[in-house]
């Protein structure tokens, strides 16, 4: 897994490499300029090849003195420079005055101009303004000019952050439109929360990560805040999808998927085709009498059980065997699907509850949350996550002010600990929490973008895969981001005209390419 810090976390870390006298602030300051000059001109070989211009925007702090380090390179290289400086160049702090002198003995840097700078024509732009630590809306004059960078055969470039953008949040400080759009975004030792959540990927474009040193060869060793989020980047080393020669399929576990009624039995289907093929043993698909038909003409190797009410569930689920079980797709929001829930939370089995299992508790969150266990998931996208917890939902969606803003993280993780269990939050920007505050983001952008899964039952299919995850006694944290990042994998890899029944059907091409 990979670190998410937010600014504040980032900014303890450098500030303990420099007090311990690991690395100075002009050194860092002058990695980092380094960084994105070398890696535009990975990004774009043509810039390395022969000079080009350029316009660099510089802000007030630490993020426009890499800017200056970026000038004076590029001026080096040959290129034709322009620099814009927002702000008093003498009320710079002392690393960014130190950078700006040496840009200065090579070129002017020009007071903050948006009719001059609108003006003036450069193949590239890079925004060094704010940069990741912004606390505060820009003004309107410079969010209008920063979000008219750019256009037809010109690249904007990012330096930690597209200015305007909170980076503990990906949400926009101000308008969402006075933030740039970057074609690069080139950030430093790890990425922030904000890269990945919200308008961060939208807003940041391609996006690298630059070392500058600042790593567990420091002095001191690099230490994380108990509170760090992290990106979950696929299973570990000693994950336990394979089988072994030996076992039966009662040793990969049983999911009992519940399915609605006669003409809704899609979902749940969706969801058991999920858990199979991701590897549970035995799946059951349970069904009241007037769906059973329907159930076994589209089922094979799913078994069917006929479960009328929550006294035939809690039946069912007093055999050992079944050892996960899924409720949602498909089964209605009245008050059956209560009694069905209250049924398998009773029985204290592995459980994800999505869609209609948790709509069917919109006006009674606290019945739903009282009953809950450890072992259950919550997989909800937005508006059911809003009829959950309407105030962290209210909290999330309303207009920052000021950073660091309010993010998704922040919210599961309140989520998770008023649940007393995992809550996974879908999205592009997928994020995990359980009730001790881990904080996880299974991404679907950048170089995982997978914009396919927007159809209709990709979500059950993700459930049936948590579901299996846990009929084989995955832990649910693990089961619920290594479901989420297998969803994604699958996506990616049939690529485009993706249906919902295509996801567990690609999944074993997922799982030839992890080796397995």
């Amino acid at each position: 897994m990979d670190e998410l810090l937010t600014a504040a976390q980032m900014r303890g870390i450098e500030q303990a490499a420099m007090v311990h006298g690991a690395v100075a602030g002009l050194t860092l300051m002058e990695r980092a300029g380094r960084g994105v000059r070398d890696a535009i001109f990975r990004e774009w070989p043509d810039f390395a090849a022969v000079p080009h211009s350029a316009v660099i925007l510089c802000g007030p702090g630490n993020n426009g003195g890499d800017g200056f380090v970026i000038a004076r390179l590029l001026r080096q290289d040959g290129w034709d420079v322009t620099v814009f400086l927002l702000g008093d160049p003498n009320a710079l702090p002392p690393d960014a005055q130190t950078n700006c002198d040496a840009w200065r003995r090579l070129g002017p840097a020009r007071p903050w101009d948006p009719d001059e700078i609108g003006e003036t024509s450069a193949d590239l732009y890079v925004d060094a303004v704010f940069g990741a630590g912004l606390t505060r809306a820009p003004s309107d004059a410079v969010a209008q000019t920063l979000a008219g960078l750019g256009g037809e055969g010109h690249v904007v470039v990012a330096v930690d952050a597209p200015s305007g953008l909170c980076m503990d949040s990906g949400r926009a400080l101000g308008s969402a439109d006075g933030v740039p759009f970057a074609d690069l975004t080139v950030t430093f030792q790890w990425p922030r929360i904000g890269h990945y959540l919200a308008l961060g990927p939208q807003q940041c474009g391609r996006l690298v990560c630059v070392d500058i040193g600042l790593d567990n060869r420091s002095v001191p060793p690099v230490t994380f805040p108990s509170d760090v989020a992290r990106a979950y980047v696929g299973p570990s080393d000693d994950w336990d999808l394979q089988k072994a020669a030996s076992a039966h399929k009662y040793a990969h576990g049983h999911a009992l998927i519940c399915a609605g009624g006669l003409g809704k039995t899609g979902a749940a289907r969706l969801a058991a085709r999920g858990a199979l093929r991701v590897g549970a043993g035995l799946v059951t698909v349970a069904a009241p009498k007037a769906a059973m038909a329907e159930c076994a003409a589209h089922l094979t190797a799913i078994m069917c059980r006929q479960s009328d009410g929550p006294d035939a569930l809690g039946e069912a689920l007093s055999d050992p065997r079944f050892t996960s079980v899924c409720l949602g797709p498909g089964l209605g929001v009245g008050a059956d699907t209560r009694a069905l829930v209250a049924a398998a939370l009773e029985a204290k089995r592995a459980t994800v509850l999505d869609a209609d299992a948790l709509t069917a508790f919109a006006d009674a969150s606290d019945v739903l949350f009282d009953a809950l266990h450890p072992d259950v998931v919550l997989t909800p996208h937005g508006g059911e996550f809003a009829r959950l917890f309407p105030d962290i939902a209210k909290q999330l969606d309303q207009p920052p002010e000021a950073g660091p803003a309010f993010s998704k993280v922040d919210a599961v993780r309140a989520a998770a600990d008023r649940a007393g269990c995992v809550v996974l939050f879908k999205g592009p920007d997928t994020v995990v929490a359980d009730p001790t505050g881990a904080g996880l983001v299974v991404p679907a952008a950048y170089d995982r973008v997978a914009p396919w899964l927007a159809t209709a039952g990709s979500g059950d299919v993700l459930s049936g895969f948590i579901a299996g995850l846990l009929a084989r006694g995955t832990d649910p944290v693990e089961a619920a981001c290594l479901g989420a990042w297998l969803h994604v994998e699958a996506a990616r890899a049939f690529g485009p005209g993706l249906i919902a029944e295509d996801l567990p059907e690609t999944l074993p091409h997922v799982f030839r390419d992890l080796g397995l």
